[in-house]
């Protein structure tokens, strides 16, 4: 059995953000999949740092206009599209104007780590979810990437289990270097993650206000593999997930055969039976 299709739920691609070991994955990765005949799909969301004129980007009406309700509040989803030229790759952004629009990725100009930057990592998974459901598209794995995307192994596995889209799909989940959010979360994102099948028991085992650390063990119980970049190549990530039987694939080289490597862990991680 062979990993057919693949969901990229990222939040970092060059040349769209700096270069960083995320950066440099979510950018080489889909193309090398791509490129061995495998059908990709690849999300990120549109930082305010990314000029749309310069990198051509367009919206997608079809796919635009859903409204995502969290804390009681409509959010107007917004998809945009773009192409990596070189890679004849589309890259498919979640735009909305109260959690993307001119704001910056965790900090603002000043420096100040943005209060809600939990609960744009909820709208963000949630988008993605939406919109490939609406795409018609069914994955096989789905690569959850980064810090904007540890809600989504979890809605992926209780909230759209029963989907067509998402029934049969294995979660790799890579985090973010655990410097990167330093704010825990607040009551509220506790409230807002609260989802169709996703309950307040769901968060029981985890302190009322969850650390990256603690969003990361999240987004691990409801993965089926866990792969590390040299940035967050954390012992404690690792042993939490051997713990559990998650198969995990440690920081690879991604201009060796670290690409060959990853697509042969996704093909491992489709073989696992379901729970």
């Amino acid at each position: 059995m062979s990993s057919k299709r693949v969901l990229f739920i990222t939040q970092e691609i060059m040349p769209y953000v700096d270069e960083s070991p995320l950066a440099v994955l979510g950018r080489k990765q889909p193309q090398y999949v791509q490129e061995h005949g495998r059908e990709i799909r690849v999300f990120m969301p549109k930082w305010g740092t990314i000029n749309e004129r310069r990198s051509q980007l367009h919206e997608v009406q079809r796919l635009s206009g859903m409204n995502l309700i969290i804390d009681d509040t409509d959010h107007l989803l917004i998809i945009k599209v773009a192409s990596i030229p070189s890679a004849r790759m589309p890259v498919y952004f979640i735009d909305n104007d109260d959690f993307f629009m001119r704001r910056l990725e965790v900090c603002d100009e000043h420096g100040n780590e943005y209060p809600d930057n939990a609960e744009r990592a909820i709208f963000y998974s949630r988008g993605v979810l939406e919109t490939v459901k609406k795409m018609r598209w069914a994955p096989d794995v789905i690569h959850c990437q980064g810090w904007m995307s540890v809600a989504s192994p979890l809605y992926i596995k209780r909230s759209y289990f029963e989907e067509p889209s998402y029934r049969d799909s294995r979660v790799v989940f890579t985090p973010s270097a655990l410097d990167v959010l330093k704010m825990n979360t607040t009551d509220q994102f506790r409230a807002d993650i609260i989802f169709r099948n996703v309950t307040e028991e769901h968060l029981s085992a985890y302190p009322q206000h969850l650390s990256l650390r603690d969003l990361n063990h999240l987004a691990i119980d409801y993965s089926d593999g866990l792969m590390l970049t040299e940035e967050s190549n954390d012992p404690e990530l690792v042993e939490y997930a051997q713990k559990q039987g998650i198969p995990v694939l440690e920081p690879v080289d991604m201009t060796a055969d670290g690409p060959e490597r990853i697509l042969e862990f996704y093909d491992q991680v489709e073989r696992r039976p379901f729970e």
